[in-house]
């Protein structure tokens, strides 16, 4: 069989290098891409309501306002549709330019866009509201370029035999941004909360929602941009990755001095090798030979992340909902407009403590050990048995003394989703496509996701709602209910779990091994095969 080793030996030595300091560099850096990611599209879920109570509240209705449906749609949407966009054309970029110099563009723009938000201005609501919406969608166009990028560069930075778990371990960054989302929220809601003690919205409709409240939503955007300039400093320390720089780039001569330094040990450059090779491997995304080697490869990439994000945002999305139906935050009158927001961040907090942060390091530590098919189908399968349990005896959950048991089941759902397909789905696109197309083909991949996430964002806002017409949210339409929205999303986790057999399993093999490129060098011209560069016959 075809080694990636057999090929350049800057790459061998990546591949057997020990676990050593640059990993954790390589892990840090492209995870905090992530930890802001996730920080800044989850955050906004903590403070739709406020948002809804400073800028629509009627005082002469019974309860504070809350964002017409159009306007939630736009604000918890937005920021997907830019990182639709930007996980393409930064996919795209990426295999032109470099991993590094596209990975520093979009954490620029992350920075100046996180700040912008928080700046949001207007006369009226609906000005505030169209210029949040503005700048989070160029908020989004960053962060969807950090999907490719990130996963990229750890892939091509790591060794094969704990690759699974590197790549694993900056997505599970995601799980620290929640978590800092939530607690961020609370801590800045609690100590507004104590500056400025505010009455419960039944008891006085005027100062239930203090003025203060507008700092409030600012601060918390705002300080989204803080990780993303901490990652721009420690990533222009970094070399581009060896295998842009020798396979694409085509300079073996840079790629093994620039492993040398990370590495500590002496690398030849084998340019001689390099041009020997040139002309192998040199097909396009569009070309035959791409779909005839990796088109299936593609289609159940994309199409398992598609499936996996439609179920998992339009849970994240509908918690808050899910937590008031069972009671867990109180009814929106009873509380005043910064007591919501700090009770709606503990729960989100909660949640990520129990289910999110736990089931990304489950994949860290077994993925190298079960491999990710395993990983992918098993929370395929766990997510739609827990949905079918929440969904089956759904009025059940919804009665006193049941709620504790919702919850759980309704963390157990999560924790399978990130000991599963929403940890694979990332991972596997990085790992088993040609390196000149690796950073298109995942970005193409996680743009399918986040069409998913989109469906499950936009559509479950209405679909969730009441099939009873009065007893819908404000604005909203009767929808099929909770319980026939989660029978739904049961049934798109099964067609995912189908459509796993579609892609392969790359545990254990070299990034050349997965993408052929390695079979390619082995079929060059025999001369140029069996002759080492330092033989003269190489001229």
């Amino acid at each position: 069989m075809a080694r990636g080793g057999d090929g350049l030996q800057v790459l061998s030595a990546l591949d057997a290098a020990k676990t050593q300091w640059y990993h954790f560099t390589a892990i840090i850096v492209a995870g905090m891409g992530f930890f802001t990611d996730a920080y800044d599209l989850f955050c906004i879920s903590l403070v739709t309501k406020l948002l809804g109570r400073i800028y629509y509240t009627d005082t002469s209705k019974d309860s504070p306002g809350s964002l017409p449906p159009n306007v939630a749609a736009a604000v918890n949407g937005v920021a997907f549709c830019g990182t639709l966009a930007g996980q393409l054309f930064f996919g795209w970029l990426g295999d032109k330019l470099g991993r590094k110099s596209v990975y520093g563009m979009t954490l620029m723009v992350m920075v100046i866009c996180s700040v912008a938000s928080g700046l949001s201005f207007g006369h009226t609501p609906t000005g505030v509201m169209a210029t949040l919406c503005f700048f989070r969608f160029w908020l989004g166009f960053g962060i969807g370029g950090d999907y490719p990028l990130s996963a990229t560069i750890m892939s091509e930075y790591a060794n094969k035999r704990t690759r699974g778990a590197f790549i694993a371990a900056v997505f599970a960054m995601q799980g620290f941004g929640i978590l800092a989302g939530g607690i961020v929220t609370l801590v800045i809601s609690a100590a507004f909360r104590a500056a400025y003690p505010s009455p419960a919205y039944r008891d006085d409709h005027f100062t239930s929602t203090v003025p203060q409240a507008d700092i409030v939503w600012r601060v918390i955007v705002m300080l989204g941009a803080a990780p993303a300039l901490l990652t721009y400093y420690w990533l222009m320390k970094m070399p581009e990755t060896a295998r842009y720089t020798a396979l694409v780039a085509k300079n073996a001569k840079q790629a093994a001095a620039d492993m040398s330094k990370v590495l500590h040990t002496e690398i030849v450059d084998e340019q001689e090798k390099l041009d020997a090779a040139e002309g192998a491997n040199s097909f396009g995304l569009f070309s035959r030979e791409f779909a005839r080697r990796h088109g299936l490869h593609l289609v159940g990439t994309a199409t398992t992340w598609f499936l996996l994000d439609i179920a998992f945002y339009s849970q994240n999305l509908f918690q808050k909902d899910i937590f008031t139906s069972i009671n867990w935050i109180p009814k929106a009158n009873t509380m005043s407009a910064l007591e919501e927001v700090y009770r709606i961040s503990r729960a989100q907090t909660l949640i990520a403590l129990c289910g999110t942060v736990p089931g990304y390091w489950f994949t860290v530590a077994l993925i190298d050990v079960v491999g990710r098919f395993a990983i992918q189908l098993l929370g395929f399968f766990m997510m739609t048995v827990f949905m079918l349990g929440l969904a089956i005896p759904y009025h059940h959950w919804t009665t006193p003394g049941n709620h504790i048991g919702f919850v759980v089941m309704y963390a157990f759902t999560f924790f399978f989703a990130n000991f599963g397909p929403n940890s694979t789905t990332f991972i596997v696109p990085a790992e088993i496509f040609p390196a000149r197309l690796r950073s298109t083909c995942h970005g193409i991949s996680a743009a399918s996701g986040k069409a998913g996430a989109i469906i499950g964002a936009f559509g479950f806002l209405y679909a969730a709602q009441n099939q009873d017409r009065s007893k819908t949210d404000a604005g909203y339409p009767a929808g099929i209910g909770v319980r026939n929205s989660l029978f739904v999303l049961a049934a798109s986790n099964m067609l995912g779990f189908v459509l796993t057999f579609l892609v392969p399993e790359s545990k254990g093999k070299s990034l050349e091994e997965m993408s052929g490129e390695a079979e390619d060098s082995e079929e060059e011209p025999v001369g140029a095969r069996a002759v080492r560069p330092s033989e003269t016959q190489m001229v």
